[in-house]
């Protein structure tokens, strides 16, 4: 039987620590390299010592393990890169050890040995961009979250009235006529005349729009009691709160469309496929795209739930075994994005019909079902297992042939 070389390593901020197992025989000391080029070449020169190529095996340390998987993948060095709690849990399965004890290079080499772990070909690098930039649209959103709710609180003392003039508070139209008018006195220092052509000349309002909205632009400031003047530092800051705004919402855009082309480039047929999907728009197809990779390289529609961290926790003691609520121990982006996604599928259910929105309201209907996000989890479970199935037969979502399997 031909012997098995394991590369067992530790993976740190500035440094890592590599352990060669051999047949589950340690072969000398432990021996520490520079998470850098030049420690990645002294890993390359140890890993050349070998008839047999070596499997890398390593945790999967957030931004830390990526330059030694970018080292691995450009020299097509064979590894396995293990999420931390499964290799917690695998460690917990198969090895004798003390609860207390980390999971070090020596163990993590010895898990190979005693459970064995599929080898996955490595993604394109395309899908860990498209993640990048799904993690800075994130960002941004959370970004425009805080500016929306920074003008709203600056508002308050200048022209809160002004939030009562259209139907949302929000957006580029809004944005624009509160940087027009940050305070009830830039309202009523002009001529109707004046405020109705400043409004004809916004984008999106016509004149007849343009003269209604001055007509509830003066109720408004007529009726404000503001306590900050026109002269404030608060209508300076309203007006950086737009400035802000603009901007994020701008580069919200460019990011969008930067994921789109990326995910047509790398995985044109799977946004088709999301895209047939009731409920499943543009922005949602290509963040599931960036956030759940390549399906393909699952197994079962499980391993995606597990993966996504909806996969249901265990409680076992003694002999006590009790199911518990989902683990949460995966991608929160992508549980978050699929959440909201059921919540758009029934949004459009009228007109674009679909079996989860059936089984959504067939369990809100029920007696038995306790709250909205028991029912959600439960739903996006059977997204997945859609999805999955889409994707494997590459077929394009069809309710009839849904609602008939």
């Amino acid at each position: 039987m031909e012997s098995q070389i394991i590369f067992g390593i530790d993976v740190s901020s500035k440094s890592s620590t590599v352990c060669v197992v051999i047949d589950r025989v340690k072969q000398g000391e432990s021996f520490k390299i520079t998470n850098d080029s030049f420690g990645y070449q002294k890993l390359y020169e140890r890993l050349n010592q070998y008839l047999i190529t070596p499997l890398v095996v390593f945790e999967a340390t957030g931004v830390y393990s990526l330059s030694l998987q970018a080292f691995l993948e450009d020299y097509h060095v064979k590894y396995l890169k293990l999420n931390p709690l499964k290799a917690k849990k695998l460690m917990d399965n198969n090895l004798r050890h003390n609860k207390t004890d980390k999971v070090d290079a020596y163990r993590l080499a010895l898990i190979q040995f005693n459970a064995p772990q599929k080898l996955r070909d490595p993604q394109p690098r395309e899908y860990h961009e498209l993640q990048n930039a799904s993690r800075y649209y994130e960002e941004l959103t959370n970004s425009l979250i805080i500016a929306k709710n920074q003008l709203h609180r600056n508002l308050q003392s200048t022209f809160p009235q002004i939030e009562q003039l259209m139907s949302s508070p929000s957006g580029r139209v809004y944005w624009t006529i509160v940087s027009l008018f940050p305070h009830a006195q830039s309202v009523l220092d002009q001529n109707e005349t004046q405020v109705v052509q400043l409004l004809d000349s916004i984008p999106g309002i016509g004149r007849q729009r343009a003269q209604y909205l001055t007509a509830r632009l003066y109720a408004f400031a007529r009726a404000a009691y503001p306590y900050d003047s026109k002269e404030s530092i608060t209508v300076r800051a309203i007006q950086r709160n737009i400035a802000a705004l603009f901007s994020l919402q701008k580069e919200r855009d460019y990011v969008i469309n930067y994921m789109e082309k990326l995910a047509k480039r790398v995985n044109a047929r799977s946004l088709s496929i999301y895209l047939s999907i009731p409920g499943i728009a543009r922005i949602t197809a290509v963040r599931l795209i960036a956030e759940l990779g390549d399906l393909r390289r699952f197994d079962t529609s499980a391993q995606i739930d597990a993966f996504v961290g909806i996969d249901p926790g265990r409680y076992q003691s003694g002999e006590k075994d009790s199911s518990l609520g989902i683990t949460k121990h995966g991608n929160h982006i992508a549980r978050k994005i699929l959440y909201h996604t059921i919540t758009q599928m029934e949004t459009v259910k009228a007109t674009q019909p679909c079996h989860i929105t059936d089984y959504y309201d067939k369990k809100k209907r029920s007696s038995n079902s306790q709250g909205y996000k028991k029912i959600a989890i439960a739903s996006a479970h059977k997204l997945i297992r859609t999805m999955f199935a889409l994707i494997k037969h590459d077929q394009l979502y069809d309710y009839n042939v849904a609602t008939s399997n």
